[in-house]
């Protein structure tokens, strides 16, 4: 029996570590999701596109590109990130991405 659980635990330790990279990148898809709703609430009540930048920025994973865009009828903010584990940096990283939209609320002028 030792011998073929030497044999099974690089298997068992590859199949461990991608269970715990893909936990990683759902865990920044999640920051994302939500640093991108707040952001486009705050936008959608008429904040200041710097502060609402500002505001996803704080929420988002570290390193995350934000993009806000606010037209007459809509609010636009996406948040994406490159992720790499920190504990296999010769892995390859990923790229979370988020985006949520808001209606601009009335009255509120560009």
């Amino acid at each position: 029996m030792t011998a073929e659980t030497a044999a099974a635990l690089p298997a068992l330790m590859v199949v461990l570590g991608a269970g715990l990279w893909a936990v990683a990148a759902v865990e920044a898809r999640l920051e994302c999701v939500d640093a991108a709703r707040a952001g486009a609430r705050a936008a959608s009540r008429g904040e200041p596109l710097e502060r609402v930048r500002g505001g996803v920025l704080s929420v988002a994973p570290a390193g995350a590109v934000v993009a806000v865009t606010r037209s007459a009828e809509t609010v636009r903010v996406e948040v994406s990130v490159n992720i790499r584990p920190r504990w296999g940096a010769s892995l390859p990283s990923v790229t979370v991405h988020a985006t949520a939209v808001s209606v601009t609320e009335p009255g509120l002028e560009r």
